[in-house]
């Protein structure tokens, strides 16, 4: 029987074992990331509720009340503002759960989960495309919101509006395409 050629790894300073030790355990830093970026999704997730709340209260109030001031000019922007402040808090809820995954440890209930679950990143490039996607996503809402505000004060106003449209149809088209030709190479 052929005897275990393994020698040990000497260590190769006097204290590399526990500086290693500690250097392991210094990933859990990422906690004090984590936690504040799981209370601010928290508390957007809060927000964007009271908001839509807010709508449907003043909704109620001028269509069934018959009170309250014409809603027609704020309902849009409040909607697209409380999507927009959701949008924000999936960012921080994806960079939380996601560096904690990338640093401390993988989201047992999320790695059984199919279809593969957002949580589930592989690396710092995935992470930042999933909230690069996102990001994206409030930003075109952002967009819609200030559209909805505009008002025209030469042709050539609704010409940028088409173009920037136009663009941002452009944008979206590339990022889907992106996103199935990733899809495709794994």
């Amino acid at each position: 029987m052929p005897q275990d050629t393994e020698k040990k790894k000497l260590p190769a300073f006097k204290y590399e074992q526990s500086f290693e030790r500690f250097l392991w355990k210094s990933r859990l830093l990422v906690l004090v990331a984590v936690v504040p970026s799981l209370l601010g999704a928290f508390v957007l997730f809060l927000i964007g509720t009271a908001d839509i709340i807010g709508v449907v209260i003043s909704a109620v109030n001028y269509y069934l009340l018959g009170s309250g001031e014409d809603i027609h000019d704020s309902v849009v922007p409040s909607i697209i503002m409380a999507v927009d402040i959701y949008l924000i808090a999936v960012v921080l809820l994806i960079f939380g759960t996601g560096i904690y995954r990338l640093f401390v440890s993988p989201i047992d209930d999320a790695e059984t989960h199919k279809p593969v679950h957002p949580f589930n990143v592989e690396s710092f490039d995935q992470l930042k495309d999933k909230i690069a996607r996102v990001v994206i996503l409030a930003v075109v809402i952002e967009f819609f919101r200030a559209v909805v505000d505009i008002r025209f004060q030469t042709p050539l106003d609704a010409i940028y509006l088409a173009a920037s449209i136009l663009a941002l149809a452009g944008g979206l088209f590339l990022m889907s395409k992106a996103q199935k030709d990733d899809h495709h190479s794994h």
